[in-house]
């Protein structure tokens, strides 16, 4: 049955390819969507689904005005449950196997400029726990382009070589080492020396780096929190700053100052180069806007 498959599925990728939590969740809820449209059309059984229901289901998707980039992420969804299901002969064959993913439109990511970052990160000033805290939580999120995950994930003994590199576990248990900038190296100390111990209220079993007013590790929503709370004290909206905004900032200013993008896939964890490279749009687009201002720009 298609939901029992399902479900299997969701246990392989959980325990055997360490795929996080969140990647889970997604797979999940599209497999939903797609099982739901199946049972309409009678189909219950994984055997029974064809390519041409699978066809359905996306130009459904796509009448009901979803974007690319959504049934794009569906349709490999599909893919690996049914790849799966073939591996082990579960499916007389993969109906998937020449499918085409609906093509992505590309998507620029926000970033905040250079100078709206600086003002973001002086303006959380002080010697408070909760200052020291939120402002080493905001420089190594932007010193280091961390996933809010991964942040929220971040130990004392992850930091190495005298507090110069950061060891992340990021997406499918994928270890890399960043290096941790000095402005982060900086207000990481002054939390670590003169704040944590404030949170961590003498629990020396907890050892996360940034921990809430009970002690105890911050979730996501908790960062966006902070993120959200500190951006509107310097007059920056709520729907232009985010934990990822933050990582895509890193990325693309340092891009604008000649780094490597081979450098910061690196950095970033990106297992595809072609994911760090839509930095480099970006940056052409800043480039075209600056070049339109040139006297003779619309000169033939």
């Amino acid at each position: 049955m298609l939901e029992s498959d399902v479900e299997a599925f969701l246990a392989a990728v959980s325990l055997e390819k360490g795929q996080s939590a969140n990647t889970v969740a997604s797979y999940g809820r599209d497999l939903r969507f797609f099982t739901r449209f199946l049972s309409a059309r009678g189909k219950t059984a994984s055997a029974a689904v064809t390519r041409a229901d699978i066809v359905a289901f996306l130009a459904a998707e796509r009448a009901e005005g979803l974007k690319g980039s959504t049934r794009a992420r569906r349709t490999a969804a599909i893919r690996a449950f049914f790849r799966h299901l073939a591996a082990r002969r579960l499916v007389p064959h993969d109906p998937t196997e020449l499918l085409e993913a609906p093509k992505k439109a590309l998507v620029l990511p926000r970033v905040l400029s250079e100078s709206e970052v600086f003002a973001l990160l002086d303006a959380v000033a002080g010697d408070d726990p909760r200052t020291l805290r939120d402002r080493a939580l905001l420089e190594v999120m932007y010193g280091c382009g961390l996933r809010v995950s991964e942040v929220c994930d971040l130990k004392q003994d992850d930091f190495v070589a005298n507090g110069e590199l950061v060891r992340i576990l990021g997406k499918g248990a994928k270890e890399r080492i960043v290096p941790i900038g000095g402005a982060a190296a900086r207000a990481l100390r002054r939390y670590l020396d003169g704040g944590r111990e404030a949170f961590a209220r003498g629990d020396l079993g907890e050892t996360h780096v940034f921990l809430t007013r009970l002690g105890r590790p911050f979730t996501r929503q908790g960062v966006f929190k902070v993120i959200r709370e500190r951006a509107a004290a310097v007059g920056i909206a709520a729907d232009r700053i985010s934990p990822h905004v933050l990582r895509h900032c890193f990325a693309s200013h340092l891009l604008a100052h000649g780094a490597d993008v081979r450098a910061i896939q690196e950095m970033l964890g990106h297992a595809d180069i072609a994911t760090t490279q839509v930095y480099t749009h970006v940056d052409a687009h800043r480039f075209a806007e600056v070049h339109r201002l040139h006297p003779r720009h619309d000169l033939v």
